[in-house]
């Protein structure tokens, strides 16, 4: 378990000391993205025109908004992952089969090429004894 980490960060204008087990710079990441979400908010003016307990809310509305489809895009790439994966594994063991017919086809076309030199050869040796026979 990693060491407990303490990190001053401004959030909305003010100080704060957030703790927690993750880096400092993990930490001030966590208020940059708040603080981003406030400023975000805090040009719009029906967000402003609200209640400070109605902004706190449409805030966490709105971050708990981004965390969902976070993780359904997530879900979605892990998807596509286990697919490309399985796709990758049907392909590496189409290769091996092509692989091993392509072997299978040059050691044929081995046999043959030495069988096409026998008869060759043989070829040869009766035309000579032919030639002497005449």
């Amino acid at each position: 378990m990693s060491a407990k980490t303490d990190a001053e960060v401004l959030i909305g204008g003010k100080v704060l000391t957030l703790s927690g087990n993750e880096s400092e710079e993990y930490l001030q990441r966590v208020a940059s993205y708040i603080n981003n979400k406030i400023n975000e908010y805090n040009k719009m003016d029906s967000f402003t025109r609200q209640p400070v307990e109605m902004q706190n809310v449409l805030l966490q509305l709105n971050i708990a908004d981004d965390f969902f489809k976070a993780k359904k895009q997530i879900s979605v790439l892990e998807e596509e992952l286990q697919n490309k994966e399985k796709e990758l594994y049907t392909l590496k063991h189409e290769l091996i089969s092509a692989q091993i017919k392509l072997e299978t086809a040059e050691n044929k076309v081995k046999e043959l090429r030495n069988a096409s030199d026998e008869d060759s050869k043989k070829i040869v040796r009766l035309e000579a004894e032919l030639n002497t026979r005449k």
